[in-house]
């Protein structure tokens, strides 16, 4: 069944919600929605309190560690964390209390896919597939999608299909997935993607991007058949946003944990 996942975006050692397209390098053309006056910490022990396990911890950026670290600190085992992880420093960010580490623009040097990479980092998790979630956040390119790195600035020619998600299944446990050009408008979610993403993919999926209501999670649902989570940031009440309450996310969950789903 489709579970809401919760997220605590970092940016500049702030918790923000950004339009995820207009993120780059030097930050010239930043689109904020919202920047919370709390820190990393409070939304771990909002997130711990209600047991919604599976949230993602995104470093956007650098200057965003001690954040990272301080959320990952309040609930050991309970969060996830990524933004900036590769081989050097990920089996460090589960120490640390990371329940898994999330990895991208390490598996592309320069734009492609670098299966050795991969190697490296599961070798340094000592070989535990279950510590690596691998994100997959993309943008449409024609009729499909294909992996943007860099912030989601750098467009890689590595596809979203079938045979690629074949090919990255046996070294992780999860794919998270944020449809860059969706992120942070709360327009809506890429039907499209969601629903492609549950046919070719084995492993639980969690999608980003556009999410905006309660309507929008039963969407995922039926279009999944329950096998695609949802995040909800920007929508979010606890960020500011108008569209859905976190405590009707939380009750979400709440009624599929009851039923078994």
């Amino acid at each position: 069944m489709t579970r809401f996942r919760p997220c605590i975006d970092l940016h500049a050692g702030s918790v923000k919600q950004i339009v995820g397209g207009t993120l780059t390098i030097d930050d010239a053309e930043l689109k904020t929605n919202y920047t919370s006056e709390h820190p990393s910490a409070y939304y771990a022990q909002l997130y711990k309190k209600h047991d919604l396990r599976g949230g993602h911890v995104i470093m956007l950026g650098p200057g965003n560690e001690p954040a990272a670290r301080e959320a990952l600190a309040e609930w050991p085992g309970g969060l996830q964390v990524g933004g900036g992880i590769e081989d050097s420093n990920a089996k460090s960010w589960v120490e640390a209390g990371a329940e898994r580490v999330i990895i991208t623009s390490f598996l592309f040097p320069s734009g492609s896919f670098s299966l050795e990479r991969l190697h490296s980092v599961l070798q340094a998790l000592d070989g535990d597939s279950s510590k690596l979630v691998i994100d997959l956040s993309c943008r449409r390119v024609g009729d499909g999608w294909k992996v943007a790195m860099d912030r989601w600035q750098t467009i890689t020619g590595f596809e979203i299909n079938r045979d690629n998600i074949a090919l990255l299944e046996p070294y992780c446990s999860e794919f998270l997935v944020h449809a860059a050009d969706a992120e942070g408008l709360q327009a809506g979610i890429d039907e499209r993607l969601v629903s492609y993403l549950s046919k070719i993919c084995a492993l639980p999926v969690t999608y980003a991007g556009g999410g905006r209501s309660i309507e929008d999670l039963e969407l995922v649902e039926r279009l999944s058949d329950g096998k695609v989570d949802l995040t909800i940031g920007s929508a979010l009440d606890i960020f500011g946003g108008k569209g859905v309450t976190f405590d009707a996310c939380r009750q979400w969950n709440a009624r599929r944990l009851q039923s078994g789903g």
